[in-house]
């Protein structure tokens, strides 16, 4: 259906160029019959303003045809179109139905509740994790050296640090953890390893 429509485009390509062929023509049977005329040559100006008179219906004929066989062409061209759509339409709705089959909504639902699942555990471990860590760097760092640097930077930067440092507390952020929220924490990493 292709080449048809191939062959379509180039005949209509094919007469819109005769058209204008004749149209040439007509333009110079009329040169030539003002000439004739000039000349005092009335039978072969009359025999040039017949040929110019056919000239321009042929050149009128050839757009018509062209016209037609572009209509052709353009519906042919939509028939191809439709086609290639309803192909592609085809095999959209077959892998719709593949796809509507391999779905099972309670597996899914399942899916989705041990995702839930998970998704908590793994947040319970994360925190239990953040804790420990926490914990972990607050012993291995004496809290006089974490003052002692921040008054280093605050002199450095022209601040005045003192009225905001506590004094004499010497406790790190692990000692100042509430016990409570510990204690849940555990029990819940010990929940998840049974």
């Amino acid at each position: 259906m292709e080449n048809l429509l191939f062959n379509l485009k180039f005949a209509v390509k094919d007469l819109e160029r005769s058209s204008k062929k004749c149209e040439k023509e007509e333009k110079a049977e009329k040169a030539k019959c003002k000439k004739a005329i000039q000349k005092g040559n009335m039978d072969g100006a009359k025999i040039h303003a017949e040929n110019a008179i056919r000239q321009k219906n042929q050149a009128l004929n050839f757009l018509r045809m062209a016209a037609r066989v572009d209509a052709v062409t353009s519906r042919v061209q939509t028939a191809v179109a439709t086609r290639k759509i309803t192909q592609s339409m085809a095999g959209v709705v077959k892998s719709m139905d593949s796809a509507m089959k391999s779905m099972n909504l309670e597996k899914i639902s399942g899916l989705n509740d041990k995702f839930e699942s998970q998704f908590e555990d793994l947040d319970v471990q994360s925190s239990y994790m953040e804790g420990t860590m926490s914990q972990t760097t607050t012993v291995s760092v004496p809290q006089s050296d974490v003052d002692s640097l921040m008054m280093q930077v605050a002199d450095e930067a022209g601040l005045d640090l003192k009225a905001s440092l506590p004094v004499g507390e010497t406790s790190s952020i692990a000692e100042t953890a509430s016990i409570p929220d510990q204690d849940e924490l555990t029990e819940r990493l010990a929940r998840l390893r049974q």
